[in-house]
């Protein structure tokens, strides 16, 4: 699934030898003197007159699709010893790593164009899409329109476009920006996944404010060991990548990052008492936080190192949202927003599709519906603690779990979701290659700890609109179905089909469908 595809800036050609002189790794003696007029990792997301770079993947090498870039009107590949094997009918130049020159010629061809932007990124486990919207919100204020790359959307433009990944491959996101600049775009949002800096796609990037959310259980499958996803998320922190962060010391990992980062670090502390050892100069707290009558979301205090207390609101419910808002207000005053503007943005962030979104229905006569991207242990529980006082009868959760990923976490969703909701409806999330029984089946064994009779809880072999469907037709009025794991996701992978597929469109036409 391509994205990108509108994102065309108006740049200079530029000469390939021209853009390769002082590239290390490169074994190729003779470089061959062609135009470029764009670049691109993805065949499909391709343009006559562009560089094709075919890097290796975890399941095939991209030089494999070198053909096909060929013939959508490439003019040149580059690639590594292995990809060069799959090169014909056009000039191949050999590199060492060519996602690591793909990042850097990107930089060199669109770079030029998007100095003036401010430019935040947002990484941590759970909470970086919320946050990067709150940031979006915080920085209109002063920064005019504000673009994002965020999990699900990329929109610079004004064209909002689905987009698969977290992050883009570096080519996309150098574009994107140049694209944003172009638009006269003050500012934009990078969310950053742990997978994004070890993959090198936003190197070369330097932002005005980096930001952390936390550090939780996901992605084991890739890095093995919680250290190595750590340090994964720390290379956004260092000279290279940012000129000062933001990080939430309420985990762990937050008051390791605040310790080790090399950049000026502003810390703050929302659900936890202020940890030892971090520097009181420059950290600030959340006093209190707590429903508004009047509003859907949460006020909230957050006190600077100075002691001086500011209102705040946040319009998403929810502890973990009041600590996703207040590192936002500190990432946005970090770009150089004044803190009275930044609360006043993060207060009135659009609604956030996928999380926490609720479904509209005709609460008389329905229960109420709601979506969110929980897909972690600890992102469940805090999404359920959220709920239960939000809720006069049962919750009802429609949830599954990713084939192809971190399975060491399955068996605790379940614990989690049995312990902490009424009735389950155990689904299929995206099965990818793995087979969507054995997927459901280390779910259904966390929950028989907790349930040994299974009492409330359903297993949906079919499909998870099935699941969907039968979930909200078997609700009452008072009670909650919630619908996890995928968000604002537009497809469901199922074989390396991308199938179109989105919760919160089944749940409306569920709502919507007649007696």
């Amino acid at each position: 699934m391509s994205i990108g595809q509108q994102y065309r800036p108006n740049l200079s050609v530029r000469s390939l030898r021209d853009l390769l002189d002082g590239v290390e790794g490169v074994h190729s003696s003779e470089i061959p003197d062609v135009e470029i007029e764009g670049i691109s990792l993805d065949s499909h997301d391709l343009e006559p007159g562009w560089l094709f770079v075919g890097v290796p993947g975890e399941h095939h090498h991209g030089a494999r699709f070198a053909e096909s870039a060929i013939k959508q009107g490439a003019v040149a590949v580059v690639t590594d010893m292995v990809g060069a094997a799959h090169v014909s009918g056009a000039p191949t130049i050999i590199v060492e790593d060519p996602r690591s020159v793909a990042a850097e010629l990107a930089v060199r061809f669109y770079g030029g164009s998007h100095q003036h932007l401010k430019t935040v990124a947002v990484t941590g486990t759970n909470g970086k899409t919320t946050t990067s919207y709150m940031v979006r919100s915080a920085l209109g204020s002063t920064c005019g329109e504000v673009g994002l790359m965020a999990t699900g959307m990329i929109d610079v433009d004004g064209r909002p476009q689905y987009m698969l990944r977290t992050t883009a491959e570096a080519p996309v996101v150098q574009r994107g920006l140049a694209v944003a600049a172009q638009e006269n775009r003050g500012a934009v949002v990078v969310e950053a996944s742990a997978h994004a800096m070890s993959l090198g796609r936003l190197d070369g990037l330097m932002f005005d404010a980096v930001a952390f959310t936390n550090l939780q259980h996901d992605h084991l499958d890739y890095y093995h060991t919680m250290d190595k996803y750590f340090q994964a998320k720390a290379l956004l922190f260092t000279p290279e990548h940012a000129r000062a962060g933001v990080v939430c010391t309420d985990d762990s990992w937050g008051r390791r990052l605040a310790s080790e980062a090399s950049i000026p670090i502003v810390t703050v502390s929302a659900l936890t008492e202020t940890p030892s050892g971090v520097n009181m100069d420059h950290h600030w707290s959340v006093s209190w936080f707590g429903p508004r009558e009047d509003r859907w979301g949460t006020a909230f205090t957050l006190v600077s190192p100075e002691g001086i207390a500011y209102e705040a609101f946040s319009p998403i419910p929810g502890a973990v949202n009041v600590q996703n808002a207040a590192v936002a207000i500190l990432a946005a005053t970090q770009a150089g927003v004044p803190i009275e503007e930044a609360i006043r943005g993060v207060g009135h962030t659009p609604p956030v599709a996928g999380r926490m979104e609720l479904v509209p229905s005709d609460e008389a006569r329905q229960p109420r519906v709601l979506v969110d991207y929980a897909h972690t242990p600890e992102a469940l529980r805090a999404l359920l603690e959220t709920v239960r006082p939000l809720v006069k009868g049962r919750i009802i959760l429609v949830f599954g779990t990713d084939g192809d990923r971190d399975a060491s976490k399955r068996e605790e969703l379940g614990e989690i979701a049995a312990e902490m909701a009424d009735i389950l409806w155990v689904t299929d999330e995206n099965p990818r290659t793995e087979d969507p029984a054995s997927i459901r089946a280390y779910l259904m064994r966390g929950i028989a700890r907790v349930r040994p009779t299974l009492e409330g809880v359903t297993e949906v072999s079919q499909c998870r609109r099935d699941a969907t469907r039968m979930a909200i037709q078997a609700a009452s009025v008072g009670d909650l179905v919630m619908i996890t794991g995928k968000g604002s996701e537009a497809s469901q992978e199922i074989m390396g089909v991308f199938h179109a597929y989105s919760d919160t469109i089944v749940a409306t036409e569920v709502l919507t469908a007649p007696l």
